[in-house]
This record gives C-alpha cells, sequence and structure tokens, in this order.
C-alpha cells in the first residue's frame, strides 16, 4: 500500500497528492516534478552554478510528448496519409493547444514562477511549457510504455476533443507556411530583439510576407513567440481581404 511518508516535506506531499488526483499514480522521484514545475524566472542555482528549471525536461517532454501523439494518430487513423497526421500532431502539441490543455489539468496553480511574469504576454506559456516538462518528467520517472498510458488514457482520452481538433486549426505557423508554399509568397520569421534581462528576457519575432511587416509578438521562447506573431499576422491578413472585397 502506498504511504505519503516516503515524502519528506509538506511541498512534496502536496504536489504527489495533486499528481495522484489528476493522473491516477505516486512519483517515484518527486524531485523530478518539483523541477519540472520549476519556471526558470526563479532563477534557483546549484552550488556549481548551473541553473534549476524546467527547461531541460521541457525540451526532453516535447520529443516524448510528440513521439506519444504521433504513435496515437497513426493507430487511430489508418487510412490517413502524412500530410494529415503531421497536421494534427502540430495541432495536438501546439503551444496555444498546450496552454489550453494546462490550464485545465490545474498546472496554473502548480507552476513556481517571478510574480513579476504575471505582466508579460509570455506568461501565457509557462502552463504548456510546463505540461512538456512533466512529460519529460514523467518519462524519466516510470518510462516511456507508463509515460504513453497516462498521456493517452488521463490526458487525449479525457481532455482533447480529436473531432473538434481535426475540423480547427491551431497551428498558425503551419497555416501560414503552407499558404506561402502553395500562393508562391515569401515569408519570413525575423528575429528581431529580446525584451528584459536575465531569467526575464523575452525573444521578439517579426514576421515580414513580400517585404511588409505583420505580425510582432514576444515569448519566453522563439518557437512561442513565431506562433503568437504568425496568428497576429494571419488575421490581419484576413481583415485585408475582406477590406479588399469590399472595395
Amino acid at each position: 500500500m502506498f504511504s505519503l511518508f516516503r515524502y519528506h516535506n509538506k511541498a512534496e506531499k502536496d504536489l504527489a497528492r495533486y499528481i495522484n488526483n489528476v493522473f491516477g499514480f505516486y512519483p517515484h522521484n518527486i524531485s523530478l516534478f518539483q523541477l519540472a514545475f520549476t519556471h526558470k524566472s526563479l532563477g534557483t542555482k546549484k552550488l556549481n552554478g548551473i541553473t534549476i528549471n524546467n527547461e531541460r525536461l521541457e525540451y526532453l517532454g516535447d520529443t516524448v510528448l510528440s513521439t506519444i501523439v504521433g504513435e496515437y494518430l497513426f493507430k487511430k487513423f489508418p487510412t490517413k496519409q502524412e500530410g494529415f497526421l503531421t497536421e494534427m500532431r502540430s495541432k495536438i502539441v501546439s503551444r496555444t493547444s498546450l496552454n489550453k490543455l494546462s490550464m485545465k489539468l490545474g498546472f496554473d496553480k502548480m507552476v513556481m514562477y517571478a510574480k513579476s511574469h504575471d505582466k508579460h504576454s509570455g506568461f501565457r506559456s509557462i502552463g504548456g511549457n510546463a505540461f512538456e516538462a512533466f512529460t519529460g518528467a514523467l518519462f524519466l520517472d516510470r518510462g516511456y510504455n507508463f509515460t504513453r498510458k497516462i498521456i493517452v488514457d488521463n490526458v487525449i482520452l479525457m481532455h482533447l476533443d480529436i473531432e473538434d481538433i481535426q475540423n480547427n486549426e491551431v497551428n498558425y505557423k503551419s497555416r501560414l507556411l503552407e499558404w506561402s508554399q502553395k500562393e508562391k509568397h515569401n515569408v519570413e520569421f525575423k528575429h528581431v530583439g529580446m525584451k528584459g534581462e536575465g531569467n526575464d528576457r523575452l525573444y521578439v519575432i517579426q514576421i515580414i510576407v513580400d517585404d511588409k511587416e505583420y505580425g510582432q509578438a514576444a515569448d519566453f521562447s522563439i518557437k512561442g513567440a513565431e506562433q503568437l506573431a504568425a496568428e497576429k499576422t494571419w488575421h490581419m491578413m484576413e481583415e485585408e481581404s475582406q477590406d479588399t472585397e469590399k472595395q
């Protein structure tokens, strides 16, 4: 029988209870999951100078999550071609989708971050990043098969509407690039600078279409900034098209 006495303090026990309530298991190595919920803005450091945050776990989780989702879609849609599967996977693991999912799971209440980030637009990505880091921690704690079962049974089947995702576009970067290739337009995702310093730093992306500047956005990751800028650009182009039709 499982006992919470294996955890050493209230913070560890509270996190273990949360994980069990949401995902149905207790962690073996709770420190991995504490790390997964630690945003880089806290800037905590080890004695050797290595920053303790969830970025490395986020990198690992991104890879594991893409593999799990890809395998799930491959089996669910046996007659669909590569293009469909790739687009569906992009929608599910997109920053927008993961941010919404993290809110459903209550990650916003569990992530530890510097409160100064509330004022930044990049704050919206903290939950999605933490979910990827959580996936990485789960993979290290229990292995691929266990991780796949948790993600499929407790996340995809319980919290995602695959049919709705199939019928709705959420990956604006992918949509913009497909449009540019089809219509022979040049689209550039230009890194134009940064805002803030240190752990408060945001990447700024400017999208240029045929030498004309469109949406600009900032986020803690380049990938997140590109998605936000692509969404702004797409809506700007839609408005331009509507204005042209009215003339």
